[in-house]
Parts: structure tokens; sequence; C-alpha cells
């Protein structure tokens, strides 16, 4: 679906160039996450894809064609969710879907039933204007839906959403996966990546360092490990044992025969934690 070669960039005026050498490949339906702290590249990445940043260096090809002769047919094929709201605030929600779906070349989805698939009021005679910030961006998705894309660019797609419509908004993306839909996924949220990404990308000063699933990099990422927490009269006693270790795991099938068990955890580290240790950075780092 999407394959990117030695892809550089620099902007006019730097010194230092904001890509170096990135390489990926996007399979068709798969969702791909883009993850890395502010100004490692990713913004600068999916503005390359998304056809806004010209004079690069490398290879783009998507649909088996390079993205430079993809013309402007090119977005009657695509979906793109910034992560600021970028709508016309003077108009109503119906409006600016209206608007926007006579930019097309092709059949749009119904803008009153993205509307209520994104529980955006239908009727509504306030302007966007008047909506929440958690409104606004999923009016914006709702809008990255209207032409039925078959690559959808998600930037921070739960920004300011309360935790009911934060988990909505992912099984909206795990719904698009099922029919067929592939998902570039940029986000800072580990959570969020973990659960919807077949595969990630970590990306740090302008280069990858790491592509696999999640749960590869955390299965490598971590050690076998288990706590185990048990009653000792009036005390609940936490014990932690390396099952690396042929002491340690003697130790732990002692225990466990040996005590009541409460509890019994692995010890895998978060996606987040195999982050830290591949690149030494926090994706809150700037």
């Amino acid at each position: 679906m999407l394959e990117v070669s030695d892809l550089r960039y620099t902007y006019p005026g730097s010194q230092r160039p904001a890509l170096e050498d990135v390489s990926f490949r996007i399979e068709k339906g798969e969702v791909f996450g883009f993850l890395g702290p502010n100004g490692a590249g990713k913004s600068t990445t999916q503005k390359i894809l998304t056809g806004i940043l010209q004079g690069y260096q490398g290879r783009v090809r998507v649909f088996g064609r390079d993205l430079g002769g993809l013309g402007q047919d090119y977005y009657n094929r695509v979906g793109v969710c910034f992560e600021f709201p970028n709508l016309y605030e003077k108009l109503t929600a119906e409006e600016n879907l209206e608007f926007y779906r006579r930019f097309f070349g092709v059949p749009t989805e119904a803008p009153q039933d993205l509307l209520r698939m994104f529980d955006l009021p239908v009727g509504d005679k306030r302007t966007v204007g008047q909506f929440s910030k958690g409104m606004k961006m999923r009016l914006v998705l709702a809008r990255s839906l209207l032409n039925k894309p078959i690559l959808w660019f998600l930037d921070e797609p739960t920004t300011g959403q309360d935790p009911q419509h934060s988990v909505k908004i992912r099984e909206y993306v795990r719904d698009k996966k099922r029919e067929g839909t592939t998902v570039f996924l940029t986000t800072h949220d580990m959570h969020v990546a973990e659960e919807l990404c077949d595969r990630v990308a970590f990306i740090v000063d302008g280069r990858i360092v790491a592509v696999d699933a999640p749960r590869n990099l955390m299965v490598r990422g971590g050690r076998r490990s288990v706590r185990v927490e048990y009653r000792s009269g009036a005390d609940r006693i936490s014990v932690e044992f390396d099952l690396d270790s042929p002491a340690g795991k003697a130790k732990f099938l002692e225990t466990v025969r040996a005590n009541d068990v409460e509890t019994i955890h692995t010890l895998e580290p978060s996606l987040e934690d195999v982050f830290i240790k591949v690149t030494g950075r926090r994706l809150a780092d700037k």
C-alpha cells in the first residue's frame, strides 16, 4: 500500500535534516504506528506522505506508483485527520461536511451518517466555533472519512476526548481495518499504539530505530519474571522471581506450593518502557 525508501528532508534555512534515510513499508489493511517524541520527524513524514511538503529526497510509492505522479486523484483515495482542528467555525457541523464533500470526485458518505457515527448533533444550528475541543476533533475525524478512503492518515485521533469517546474512536479504527482500510497512525499515546497497531516504528531525531509488532518489541525488551502475592497471617507478601534463573524458577515453585497465593502477574514491559530502552528518550521529550 505504501513504501518509503531512503527518505530525507531538510527545511529551508535549516542546517540539520528533519529526516534522514527513513525507510518502511505498510501493507494493505495494516494499522501502522509512527511513534516518537516532539520534533522527531513524525509530522514531517506525514506531510510528505499527504503531499503537503515537496522537495524531499528518496522514494515514496503509494498504491504501487510514485507519489509525485499520482496527481489530484490521490486525495480521492486518502483521508487525513490532523491533530489540530482546521474547520470553518462560523458554519455548522453539517455545513462543514457538505462544503468539503464537494471537493471529491468520488461518491461520499452522507454527512448526517458520519455525524451520528461520531456522536455529533444532526440538525443542530450551533456553529462549530461553539463546539468543545473534543467535538471539533470528532468532526475532523468525520470529515476525513467523507470520501471513503482506502488509506487513512490519523494524527493523535484521541486528543481531547473523554474516556468514552476515546474507546469509541479506537473501535472505529478497528472497524475500518476490518473493512480493509490501511491506517497510518501518529501518536504519543503508547496505550493506543499497543492496542491498535499491527506494527510500529520508533523514530527519533529524524531516524527510524526500530520497526516491529508491539508484542514482539515488548517480548524482546523484557525479562521472564513474575510477581507473586500471598498471605502470611495478617500480612500480604509480594515477591518477584526471575524465571530465566534455575534458582528463581525453583523458588517460585516452592513459594506457590507452600503458600495461599492471591495473585500471580507476569512482569512484561510496556511499549513505552521498550521505547525508552531502545531510544533513550521519552515520548514527552522536546
